[in-house]
């Protein structure tokens, strides 16, 4: 089993979501360590966020589960049913087709650190619960719900 050397996975700062809804996100650091292992069944990401930052916009997936785990810090859940607070050691899990948006948002005076496991199934769809705002894996395009895409987007 080959070790992922962190310091070598490029550290992808933002969001690419079309403004203005990448502005909370604008903080996050993802590094794929699924990808730099080569796995391609399932991602794993190390997720970094400092205080204030959001972790993505609050959605849900059609085909994909979600799993996430606090390694440092402590991040705020939010979903339908409301929020909840999670801290190193914590867990959470998100079932696909669920229709229950959620996000993390780092309301702490520190930096957090987590992983977030999913699939990378080709049909997935990501709803975005509380904007106008929908994607698909298959083609990575950010699309208003009724379809119509967001300047920018091809």
């Amino acid at each position: 089993m080959p070790k992922i050397d962190l310091s070598a996975v490029p550290a992808r700062k933002g969001s690419p979501y079309p403004p203005p809804f990448d502005e909370p996100c604008a903080t996050r650091v993802r590094r794929r360590l699924g990808d730099a292992g080569g796995l391609s069944d399932f991602g794993v990401n190390l997720m970094t966020l400092p205080p204030g930052g959001w972790s993505s916009q609050r959605h849900w997936h059609s085909h994909e589960d979600e799993f996430v785990y606090v390694l440092e810090g402590e991040v705020t859940l939010v979903e339908d049913g409301g929020e909840t607070v999670l801290r190193a050691g914590d867990c959470a899990t998100f079932a696909k087709n669920s229709g229950n948006g959620h996000h993390l948002i780092n309301r702490s005076a520190a930096t957090a650190l987590y992983l977030e496991v999913g699939s990378r199934n080709p049909q997935d769809l990501t709803t975005c619960s509380d904007i106008d705002m929908m994607s698909s894996n298959a083609d990575g395009r950010f699309v208003h719900k009724d379809g119509t895409p967001y300047p920018g987007q091809r």
